[in-house]
């Protein structure tokens, strides 16, 4: 298991963590984390990063994705697509990557080859946050133009769009899918799935900076403060609250391995801090380990080596609500005072993106930008072995 984090001073940081062996009489059992290698990764802060089972990318202001192999233990390239800061990346699966970034794009990549599927023009401004559903099949974005957009990953299209009274900066499908919140300064909107109404707004103290579901219905949410908080998305009662930093917390990460629920914070005090989560969620987490780094994090992820390690793995997820059309449609329903578009005619040459088993070829004819191949050391190997056979 590894942590990895990015910085506002370029670097990716990764520690090695492993539990230790319990002594005797502990009733907590303690964890250790080794500094595995620190990476000057960017030429500006990073603003993003994200895991599967092999690769983990980081996304940064420099407007570059880079790519590294945790495998191998290797930089395996870069994407150079967008033309602006990288603001989300989203892995589905080991198949596909998501990016979203200022210059209002939304890239649909294939991980096998890095191709570039799908290139989107998802809002007229900056691309803030994006969700995808667990089915594979739908996802969320959020920008800067006040919408929500609703996007199906079938077709590779814009399926909805819906106003909203301000600029949202985080945007989240539940565990099992059934229901996502939108977060708004300090507020979140709690969204059902079958509705698409707004179910009730949890009020943070501060501004929201991250969120992470620790089950379908409690959320962990942190701000711009020291302080975790766990919410009740049914009552939007807070449960507990912890102080988990001693300056604002930046990123959260939460996963199950056996015997363990943890949650991972990421802090500007320079800290990655482990916590092992109770049962009962009114109950505040035990602290397993910390790593102070010495940098101002920005960013969060957590690569578990499921091949070397199997015991690491978290347990198979829940299967998710299947999506229908009608609840598509719902997802970005008309409520009043709102304006919903539905986009699905404006792009009749739309690819499929293949994510939920779709093709990954790009269809002729597409009418969307077109995708620059990004430059990969390993491809470009494969190539020149091929010319000389």
């Amino acid at each position: 298991m590894e942590l990895v984090a990015g910085s506002y001073e370029q670097i990716l940081f990764g520690f090695t963590v492993h539990p230790e062996p319990k002594a005797g009489g502990d009733h907590e059992q303690k964890w250790t984390s080794v500094a595995d290698f620190t990476h000057h990764a960017h030429t500006a802060s990073l603003s993003a990063v994200a895991v599967n089972s092999r690769f983990v990318v980081t996304g940064s202001k420099d407007e570059t994705i880079h790519i590294y192999d945790m495998k191998k233990k290797v930089e395996h390239g870069a994407l150079v697509h967008h033309n602006g800061t990288i603001t989300c990346l989203k892995f589905y699966g080991n198949r596909h990557l998501i990016s979203g970034a200022e210059d209002g794009l939304i890239c649909v990549w294939d991980v096998k080859s890095w191709e570039c599927l799908k290139s989107m023009k998802a809002h007229k401004g900056h691309v803030t946050f994006l969700s995808i559903h667990p089915s594979g099949k739908l996802a969320l974005s959020v920008g800067t133009d006040k919408t929500l957009r609703t996007w199906n990953l079938v077709e590779g299209r814009s399926a909805f769009i819906k106003n909203i009274k301000q600029n949202a900066h985080i945007v989240e499908w539940s565990p099992s899918g059934e229901k996502y919140v939108v977060v708004i300064l300090n507020k979140i909107d709690v969204y059902q799935l079958h509705t698409a109404a707004i179910s009730g707004t949890i009020t943070n103290e501060r501004r929201v900076s991250s969120i992470t579901f620790l089950s379908d219905s409690v959320l962990a949410v942190a701000g711009d403060e020291e302080v975790v908080r766990f919410f009740d998305c049914g009552s939007l009662m807070c449960l507990c609250e912890f102080k988990a930093h001693e300056n604002r917390v930046k990123d959260m990460f939460s996963f199950e391995i056996p015997e363990h629920h943890v949650l991972v914070t990421a802090s500007s005090d320079g800290f990655i801090k482990m916590w092992k989560l109770k049962s009962d969620k009114t109950v505040p987490p035990s602290l397993l380990c910390g790593v102070n780094t010495n940098a101002r994090l920005t960013c969060l992820g957590v690569w578990l080596d499921r091949g070397a390690d199997t015991k690491a793995g978290p347990p198979a997820p829940a299967a998710p609500s299947p999506v229908k059309k009608k609840d598509q449609a719902r997802i970005s329903g008309n409520e009043s005072g709102d304006v919903v578009q539905e986009a699905a005619a404006t792009e009749p040459n739309s690819q499929k993106c293949g994510l939920a088993g779709g093709s990954d070829k790009p269809a002729k004819g597409s009418s969307l930008l077109p995708c620059k191949r990004k430059t990969v050391e390993m491809l470009e190997k494969k190539k020149r072995k091929k010319k000389k056979i």
